[in-house]
């Protein structure tokens, strides 16, 4: 990959001072998230086939991470994690919303939060407090219920964001394109493509707002499934597709390819405002890349590939929680740098109000790093590992599970395997050899580690199963897919 030379190095020769003058503008914030956005599913990242020319252009001017993970192997959970700067495990938001029932498997969930709570200060909440305009545009899916939606978590207009993790089908009807039966977004002309509607409305809000310091918080509902994209765009990528390839996904490409025109539009519309060279851009995922529903493939086809890392969406190996992560500051962040450093979904709050020079995030229990350190002057960030843990099940095919990983090391305890996984990640990314019986030590090392992160966020185990039927459970399986 391009600029993999140590970021130390690179930003310690020639690093932007980081330092504000008396009376300049605050810096904007734009955090641009993706949903089930792969590893690999951007040309800065790998592919080959998806085309992100845009994104790739965030990529050559801000910092690329290559080991940044999603907080959950799902959506809610790292939303809400970003939101807060907790676990999922720290504030029990384990599972997306609604979940996934498995009446007959081996453990149940236990009682989960599906919200955010109101102890806790959202990072819009805390821009807010220090005169930020804030804004929500596109999925939000952190509560069925009104109270919980982003107008009730420090935002001052919310548009599109509601209990719904997926573009709303009613009778058929709907979906990407209008009519988006969405109480959040009113109805466009018909044919109207959801993406294009949602970067129109943030090109509007950036307009309107170039000389106030805004946070527009961006939670575009691509990539996710239903696949749909305008026509043109398939027929696109259906005339250059190599159907041999592991992406090969006329359709997904095309979404992807609309993900980036969304980005495209955002950017230029902060440089036609004068304001690019002074906004923070934030651009991830909220899991990996989904590969497609188990069963059968000619029948349902694979939506993605996140080759060479395994699995994906709803699964704890690297393919469900690895994602993109693109930090850009132009005024004070070098670009054109690609980093190794570990991050996860905690760190953006921290991180976004640290490099707006604050000493505080108005937040109590902060579980994220702070990077600014790191961005601004090199300094490598100081955290000893990352954590996970999902106590559900998931129809991509997880089973609960808790994970660390600390330096190359990543340890996986399963809950319904009698042996522990254990993978070094710098010798084998695709996560193919368990090293438990060559590297006992390690494992048990890690597994301390992680039982004591559990105890210490109070993380809720799952719940023995007294329906528990392994050959009802397996046909219950094959019907739902």
């Amino acid at each position: 990959m391009r600029y993999y030379l140590p970021l130390c190095f690179l930003l310690l020769v020639n690093c932007k001072s980081g330092t504000k003058e008396e009376g300049q503008k605050k810096a904007n914030v734009i955090l641009f998230l993706v949903d089930d956005l792969g590893w690999t599913d951007l040309s800065c990242y790998g592919s080959e086939f998806y085309q992100t020319p845009h994104i790739d252009q965030l990529a050559e001017e801000g910092v690329r991470f290559t080991d940044a993970y999603a907080a959950c192997t799902v959506c809610s959970p790292s939303r809400a994690s970003i939101m807060t700067g907790k676990y999922p495990a720290t504030i029990n938001t384990t599972d997306w919303i609604e979940g996934y029932s498995k009446p007959y498997s081996k453990y149940k969930a236990p009682d989960w939060t599906q919200h955010i709570q109101d102890s806790d200060t959202t990072l819009a909440e805390a821009l807010k407090s220090k005169g930020y305009k804030t804004v929500h545009i596109g999925k939000w899916h952190l509560g069925e219920e009104e109270q919980y939606w982003p107008e009730h978590h420090g935002f001052d207009v919310n548009i599109a964001g509601w209990r719904k993790g997926a573009p709303n089908k009613v009778n058929k009807k709907g979906g990407y394109f209008s009519p988006y039966n969405n109480p959040r977004l009113a109805d466009g002309p018909t044919g109207e493509y959801l993406t294009e509607r949602l970067s129109q409305e943030a090109v509007n809000f950036i307009a309107n707002n170039r000389d106030t310091p805004f946070f527009l918080n961006f939670w575009l509902y691509n990539v996710h499934t239903p696949l749909e994209a305008k026509t043109e765009k398939i027929e696109k990528y259906k005339s250059i597709v190599d159907k041999d390839a592991l992406q090969s996904n006329p359709t997904y490409a095309a979404m992807v390819e609309h993900t980036d025109d969304a980005f495209g539009a955002v950017v230029g519309a902060l440089k036609k405002a004068g304001i690019y060279e002074n906004t923070i851009i934030i651009f991830s995922s909220d899991n990996g890349g989904l590969i497609g529903n188990r069963g059968d493939e000619s029948k349902k086809p694979r939506v993605t590939s996140n080759f060479p890392l395994r699995e994906g969406k709803g699964n704890i190996y690297e393919g469900g929680v690895r994602v993109p992560l693109i930090i850009s500051w132009p005024k004070e962040i070098n670009g054109g740098v690609s980093t190794d450093a570990m991050a996860t979904s905690p760190d953006i709050y921290p991180t976004i109000m640290g490099l707006l020079g604050g000493t505080g995030t108005g937040q109590r229990n902060i579980d994220g790093e702070n990077l600014s350190p790191f961005l601004l002057s090199g300094r490598k960030p100081e955290r000893d590992a990352i954590f996970w843990h999902y106590p559900h099940y998931h129809i991509q095919g997880a089973i609960p599970y808790s994970a660390v990983r600390k330096g190359n090391w990543k340890l996986i305890d399963a809950y319904e395997r009698d042996t522990l996984q254990l993978y070094n990640l710098k010798e084998d990314i695709g996560e193919r050899h368990n090293l438990v019986s060559e590297h006992p030590e390690k494992a048990n090392q890690l597994l301390a580690l992680l039982n004591s992160w559990k105890k210490e966020v109070g993380a809720q185990d799952p719940i023995e199963n007294p329906d528990h039927d392994r050959e009802r459970e397996l046909l219950w399986g094959k019907a739902k897919h």
